[in-house]
Order: C-alpha cells, then sequence, then structure tokens
C-alpha cells in the first residue's frame, strides 16, 4: 500500500501522466518493487536505475549550457542537427506551457527512484555490509546531485527527503519550493553524508565493470560546485528577487550578500582539490608513447590541452560520465579535412562557434586582445598570410605550426595562445590529427589545414552539414578521430568530463579572490592552468607595462575577478560550462543581449569571407535566469509559485 501512494503522489506532482495511467500499473509496481530487494543482484539493477537519469551532457543536444547560451550556432532550418531543443531556447522560443528542455518531470522521478533504493535496500538479505554502505553513499550522492541540477535549473525547489507516506493528505502532498539557503544545506547535507561513509572509495579498484561510479572525489567535486554556485552573486543577496515569495509570504532568496559563503566555498574546493592532489591526480599532458607521434613543441602543447577533455580516464578527469560517450558530438564538431566523399556516416562540422568565442581568448601573452599593446585591436579583421618564402623568418616563428604558410586568412588568428588553436578550426589553420601522425616537417604537404571558404573542402555544398560561422570545434573531436578515403567518421569514444581538475582549481581561485581578495595562493591556482595553457603566469602578464593598459589589474579584487572569469571562460569553453557560470556571475544581460555573428561563409575570395555577418539577434531578460516551470504542475498544485517572469 506504501508503493501504492508513492505511485500517486509522482503522478499528482511531478508527471504529466493521467492518474489512470499509473493506476493502471500499481500492481506490477509493488511486483517489482518487491523484487527488486529480494536479492543481492535485482538491487544491483536497482542501484543501476538511480544513476540512469544521470544527463547526457555528452550528446552535444542534449546539454543545455552547451546549446542555451551564446558559444555555438547552427544552420537555419536546423537541418542534420537533431534535437534542438535547447538551442530554440537561445532563439528565444521557451514557454511556460511546454517548457523547452527542463529536467522538472525526469529529475523528480529519479529523485523518487533514489528514495525507494534507501527506503529497501536494507532488505536484501545476501548484500555485505561494506558494500550495502557504499551503495547507499552512492544513492546519496545521486539523490544529492539531481536535486543540485533542479537547482541550478529553477532556482529554489522542493525538497523531496522521502517518498511521501500512506497518511499523507491531499493538501499535505501538494509541496512548497523551499527557500535558496534551505536548498543548498540540504544538498550539501547529503554530499557530506555520501563522502563520509566509511566504504566510499578514493579510487576505482574494478576498472573494467565500475568506472564511472561515484567516487570521494567526485563527491568533494560536485559540493565545491554547489557551494561556488551558492557564493555567487545569482543566489547571494540577489535583490532582483525582493518580491519572490511563496503564498505563505516567505521570502526564497535571501536578501543579505554573505561573504561567509565564499569562505565556505573556499574551504570546500580546497578539500577537493587537496583530495585529488593526494590521489594523484594532476593536470593532464600528452604522452606520445607510440613513435609515429612526432611532434613538435608547439603541437605538443595543442594536444596536451585537447586530450585533458578527449583522452578517456586521463590524470586530469574526476568524473567520467561513462552514460554520455562523444561519438555524436565529434562526428558534428569534425569538419572535413580532405578532398573526399560525403556520408551520412561522415564528419559534418555542423557545430559552429561563433566570432565572440573567437575574440574571448588570449594573445600568446596571456591578456585579452582588446588590452594587449602588442596586438592591433582594431586590425583584427583584416587579411594576413604567412610568406612561403619567409615562414622561418622571426616574425612568423610562433605562428608557422599553426597557420597554412602563404594562406590569407584573418590577423585575428595570429598571435593568439596556444588554447586557440586547440580549441578552434578556423579558415587557414592546421588541424593535426585525421589519420596523419608526423607534423616535424611544417612546409609537408600532408599536413592537414581547414578550407572553409566557399567552394572548398569543409564549405557549405547544400542544405545542412556545414558551419554557419566558418569556424569548427577542435576541442571536442579526439586527435585520432578521421573521416576516411569512404566518406564514414571513425571516432575514437571517450566519457564526458563532468569534473576535471583545471575546473576545481580555477573555482577555488575564485573563491579565494571573493573572501580574502588577491594572494599568492589563489595566483597559484590559476597560474597551474596558464602554465599548462602555456601563457605567463597572471603576474608576469598583467604587471609589463609594454603589454597591457590596466597595469596591476591583478592586484585589485575586482580586476582580479574579471582575469578569473575569462580565464574560466576560456579554459572551460566548448564543456557546458559558460551558460551557466554567465548566470551564477550575473552577467548574462550584459554577454548574451549581443548579436551572435560569423563569418561570410558564401564568398570565396577572403575579401567577402572575412566580414562579421549578423547570424541572429539574441535576446536575454530577467526571466531567462531560470526555466519555467510548467504550467499544468502550477495548476496541481497551487503552492507552486512561478518563477519570476513567467507568469
Amino acid at each position: 500500500m506504501k508503493y501504492f501512494k508513492i505511485i500517486i503522489l509522482s503522478a499528482l506532482l511531478f508527471t504529466v501522466s493521467s492518474c489512470k495511467k499509473y493506476l493502471d500499473i500499481v500492481p506490477d509496481n509493488i511486483a517489482t518493487i518487491d523484487n527488486a530487494f529480494s536479492m543481492r543482484s535485482q538491487a544491483e539493477k536497482f542501484l543501476f536505475t538511480c544513476y540512469s537519469y544521470l544527463p547526457k551532457d555528452g550528446v552535444f543536444e542534449s546539454n543545455p549550457g552547451f546549446n542555451t547560451g551564446d558559444e555555438v550556432w547552427y544552420m537555419y532550418p536546423p537541418r542534420s542537427v537533431g534535437s534542438t531543443t535547447y538551442w530554440d531556447i537561445a532563439r528565444g522560443n521557451q514557454s511556460t506551457t511546454s517548457p523547452l528542455g527542463g529536467y522538472w518531470g525526469n529529475m523528480w522521478i529519479a529523485i523518487r527512484d533514489c528514495n525507494i533504493f534507501l527506503e529497501n535496500i536494507d532488505r536484501v538479505r545476501d548484500l555485505d555490509e561494506l558494500e550495502r554502505k557504499r551503495w547507499v553513499a552512492e544513492v546519496k550522492f545521486l539523490k544529492a546531485y539531481y536535486h543540485y541540477l533542479l537547482f541550478r535549473m529553477y532556482g529554489p525547489i522542493p525538497l523531496m527527503k522521502e517518498n511521501q507516506d500512506i497518511t499523507s493528505t491531499t493538501e499535505e502532498l501538494k509541496i512548497y519550493r523551499q527557500p535558496v539557503d534551505d536548498c543548498v544545506n540540504y544538498i550539501v547535507e547529503l554530499l557530506d553524508e555520501a563522502a563520509t561513509e566509511e566504504n566510499m572509495l578514493d579510487v576505482i579498484q574494478n576498472d573494467i565493470g565500475e568506472l564511472g561510479r561515484i567516487t570521494r572525489p567526485i563527491i568533494l567535486g560536485v559540493k565545491a560546485k554547489v557551494l561556488v554556485l551558492a557564493a555567487s552573486p545569482l543566489f547571494n543577496g540577489n535583490k532582483d528577487y525582493v518580491n519572490f515569495k511563496d503564498n505563505k509570504d516567505r521570502q526564497l532568496f535571501n536578501q543579505t550578500y554573505d561573504e561567509t559563503k565564499w569562505e565556505r566555498a573556499a574551504n570546500a574546493c580546497r578539500d577537493a582539490v587537496d583530495l585529488c592532489v593526494s590521489l594523484g591526480y594532476k593536470l593532464h599532458h600528452f604522452n606520445p608513447t607510440i613513435a609515429i607521434y612526432e611532434l613538435v613543441p608547439q603541437t605538443q602543447r595543442e594536444l596536451d590541452i585537447r586530450t585533458a577533455v578527449t583522452e578517456k580516464w586521463n590524470s586530469e578527469v574526476i568524473w567520467g560520465n561513462t552514460l554520455s560517450m562523444t561519438s555524436k558530438t565529434q562526428q558534428y564538431a569534425m569538419p572535413l579535412l580532405a578532398t573526399g566523399p560525403r556520408s551520412s556516416a561522415g564528419a559534418k562540422g555542423v557545430i559552429a562557434p561563433t566570432l565572440k568565442m573567437a575574440e574571448l581568448f588570449y594573445t600568446k601573452n596571456g591578456v585579452p586582445i582588446k588590452e594587449d599593446k602588442t596586438w592591433n585591436y582594431a586590425e583584427r579583421f583584416n587579411l594576413k598570410s604567412i610568406p612561403t618564402n619567409a615562414v622561418d623568418a622571426p616574425e612568423n616563428v610562433y605562428n608557422k605550426y599553426y597557420i597554412k604558410s602563404g594562406y590569407e586568412t584573418a590577423k585575428l588568428n595570429f598571435d593568439r595562445e596556444p588554447r586557440y588553436y586547440a580549441d578552434l578550426g578556423f579558415d587557414g589553420g592546421y588541424w593535426y590529427g585525421n589519420g596523419v601522425g608526423s607534423n616535424s616537417n611544417y612546409k609537408s604537404s600532408s599536413m592537414l589545414y581547414l578550407q572553409a571558404k566557399s567552394g572548398q573542402v569543409a564549405a557549405r555544398t547544400g542544405l545542412s552539414e556545414y558551419s554557419i560561422t566558418g569556424m569548427n570545434i577542435k576541442k571536442l573531436t579526439h586527435f585520432t578521430s578521421n573521416s576516411g578515403t569512404d566518406g564514414a567518421f571513425n571516432v575514437v569514444q571517450y566519457p564526458w568530463p563532468e569534473i576535471r581538475l583545471a575546473d576545481l582549481y580555477l573555482l577555488y581561485a575564485e573563491a579565494l579572490n571573493e573572501w580574502q581578495g588577491p594572494s599568492a595562493d589563489a595566483y597559484h591556482w590559476i597560474n597551474l592552468v596558464r602554465g599548462r595553457a602555456g601563457i605567463p603566469d597572471v603576474e608576469v602578464s598583467w604587471s609589463n607595462p609594454n603589454w597591457v593598459n590596466q597595469v596591476n589589474k591583478h592586484q585589485d579584487k575586482i580586476g582580479f575577478r574579471e582575469i578569473i572569469q575569462q580565464e574560466r571562460m576560456i579554459e572551460m569553453a566548448f564543456e557546458g560550462q559558460r551558460y551557466w557560470d554567465l548566470l551564477r556571475w550575473k552577467k548574462a544581460p550584459e554577454v548574451l543581449n549581443e548579436d551572435i555573428k560569423g563569418w561570410d561563409i558564401d564568398f570565396a575570395l577572403a575579401p567577402e569571407y572575412y566580414r562579421e555577418k549578423v547570424l541572429f539577434s539574441r535576446t536575454f531578460r530577467l526571466r531567462d535566469y531560470f526555466w519555467p516551470i510548467p504550467n499544468n504542475e502550477i495548476i496541481k498544485n497551487r503552492n507552486l509559485v512561478q518563477n519570476p517572469g513567467w507568469l
């Protein structure tokens, strides 16, 4: 009878299905639950059911942070893309009647199943006690994580601490959203319980059968991300939501800024970083173990950066989501690089970085392109090439391994930091990989480079399968994934990196600066990331009067905040983080109310091709900070007040 009540609760509050549908399956569900905890093998299946709700962020079209912002764009109408749900939100098509891309229904079902597991796991008689404790800790983490995903997307949410008992009245089932601080504290409480469980593993022992399962570093990493989010301007004393109250007149957003939230976040980041470092996690550097890889230092650096994401289970990946593999993302990110047949199974080159993202990356001096005195920002769209007879001249040494000599391209592509060349494919830029192992001879005809102007290999040839901006994402494709001569795409899979060490380093630097201001400690963590990226330490870049106008900007809390934020947007580019960061920093109206631009890809000649073209006039309003709760949920439960602006 208790399970009958659980099903009614789910139908009433968290799904759009009719009660009759649920009532029709009650007998089967009761039998299933009884059977699920009758023995270890069945309970393990239920454990994996709790895992199965993890979002598939590695599938580009399913990742809200990847598509809802301004990092990438697509052709319109979006042929050959698959689902465009989140991109439709970026185009301003969100609604309350049938909200696009929300987690509201699925995550509540996930939490319900986690509760069922926690309530029943003690019934399994043939389950070892140490294993039971580990499973309980994993499911507590998953329950916390699903609450966190809802909180990040919807703001203050109901807390489904347990499934409602049979004695609950109809009114008791109509639950309330809880204030922001209560949501955060409950999520952290669950994470702490999971992390301190004596049998929670620090490192997976069974690589064959358990990679992707939750470990203590993952738990502490998520805790750090939760507390940094809670300390950020969106949730910490946000006066934009002074009137956001429930029907009991409770204030859902605390209106007082609390600096101690940054202290709490910094301590959580420190705990996560300390544990990871003690276990051997470190920033990844590519180790060319096969003789075919004859790499110059520039390409070695590029692969250090690229493989930090694409090399599975490398030293930097704290949490790789094995339920979210990346074959489709790689296929849609990869352009054609050599003449050959086009195929429905081949590289498509559809995921197009915006021109804004190309302008985001630093110069080789480690400062923004508007800031660097040695870099001519005003002429960034002018044309330039490396003379074929002067490739080794001093002025060309830095660029010769990045840009094809004799190829006319934009000055925007010259003298940029290594992450620019590791992350982006651009017209005239070398693309290491695709079956080519050596680049020791940059004059070799075997070196592949992107040719994106009209009539060239990677250009638009029809109504679909091309980059609308003229650029592609190199960062997300494994360097050995390639387009075969038969037109097929041969992919090297990797699990999506939900958390990697560079992410935590930058969160730690941010939290330290917000709590205590600039310090040697804060500089240390950002400099580790910059060092792997091949650019000078922040103190070096920002104290050189020959490079920057705002000398010593890093010594001021606000200035260092801006530096950290840009560093994070560069390092975490195209990993689905930028959109959520812009929201939590409350920078979305400033950044997302700008035109989406690319190159004028329908032209064959460089002077016409390298012109800014407005693709879409994007808008962002206050209401867009949070997803709308589906209207039918508000109608069923009047205690669930709608998010501001969506009434």
